[in-house]
């Protein structure tokens, strides 16, 4: 049976609100958490952008709900050694509930140092050597690595979890999925792709948790919602490759005008009505998905979590 957790977006509260939403998903019967990591919100309606491994160590400290990022880059921003020591970090402070969620990473937050953005064959090859080398760091032995993308002297992490923690990967189209089924201990995407989930279990990912989440507007005003998605969260409706290839919020803000709110409104799950709630997550289940991961948009967090608790949950468990 899927689990439903809460998705706390880094890109549109600032650290002080990830908690409190923490706080309420567990009391409203959520059973786990996913984080992001974005060094940029996608646009400056959006207005954060909060460290995502100090994020985690508050977390941890905050509510005993499982963690995973959805997802982190450890290929271009952070080395692929210093990501391992921050997850390896976090799964001790988590008591073993740290799921590590990566992916290849979208320029908005990886250009930042003035790295060149590759092609996304060549950041499939560096995710791969990337989680190479953390799965080698988590057993606490030293490690000496001279590869293509990366280099690793004598590097030995002292504090290491009793078990390493699984490592998802993220991926939007076939490739990606066969990447995930290869080298991931899960899969992450983020549409109830029912073909994709079978890429993803044809190319090693037998028996391998999927996992996705999706973002909703609950507002007893569904105009009011469709309009708040429109000015926070246009980006989630551009298509193709833009969003791993446009370098900044500026430049999201310049595609997004291209989105209009019919768009948002045929899109995205905006409003109070239970079913349209309910069926968007059950399109999830449907496909295959072990975990969905919501996120409410927007400041008004009471009532989603309030019809969450008392209304939608209750509906996926029948």
């Amino acid at each position: 049976m899927s689990e439903f957790g809460y998705f706390l977006s880094c890109e549109e509260f600032t650290p002080e609100q990830l908690l409190a939403q923490a706080r309420r998903a567990a009391e409203a019967g959520f059973t786990r958490l996913a984080v992001s990591d974005h060094y940029h919100p996608w646009n400056d309606a959006q207005g954060n952008s909060p460290f995502v491994w100090s994020m985690i160590g508050a977390l941890s400290q905050a509510v005993d709900l499982p963690l995973t990022t959805l997802v982190t880059c450890p290929t271009v921003r952070l080395h692929p050694a210093v990501t391992a020591q921050a997850a390896a970090t976090s799964a001790v402070l988590l008591r073993g509930r740290f799921t590590l969620g990566v992916g290849t990473g979208e320029a908005l937050n990886e250009h930042v140092l003035g790295d060149r953005w590759p092609a996304f064959s060549e950041r499939a090859e560096m995710l791969e050597e990337a989680v190479e080398v953390m799965r080698r760091l988590f057993t606490g032995g030293q490690v000496t690595h001279h590869g293509r993308h990366y280099t690793v002297e004598n590097a030995r992490l002292y504090t290491v979890p009793a078990e390493p923690p699984p490592v998802l990967v993220s991926g939007f189209g076939p490739a990606a999925a066969a990447l995930a089924g290869r080298i991931g201990d899960g899969f992450v995407t983020m549409t109830p792709d029912r073909d994709l989930v079978g890429e993803f279990r044809k190319a090693g990912g037998a028996g391998k948790p999927v996992i996705g989440g999706v973002k909703v507007c609950w507002d007893d005003d569904r105009d009011r919602a469709v309009d708040l998605v429109h000015r926070l969260w246009p980006t989630e409706l551009l298509p193709g490759e833009l969003a791993q290839l446009l370098p900044s919020p500026a430049h999201f803000e310049q595609a997004a005008e291209l989105v209009t709110p019919a768009m948002v409104s045929d899109s995205v799950t905006c409003g109070n009505d239970l079913e349209a709630h309910v069926s968007a997550l059950r399109s999830y289940v449907e496909a295959g998905f072990d975990e969905v991961y919501v996120g409410q948009i927007g400041p008004d967090n009471e009532a989603f979590f309030d019809a969450y608790h008392h209304r939608v949950l209750p509906a996926l468990a029948t």
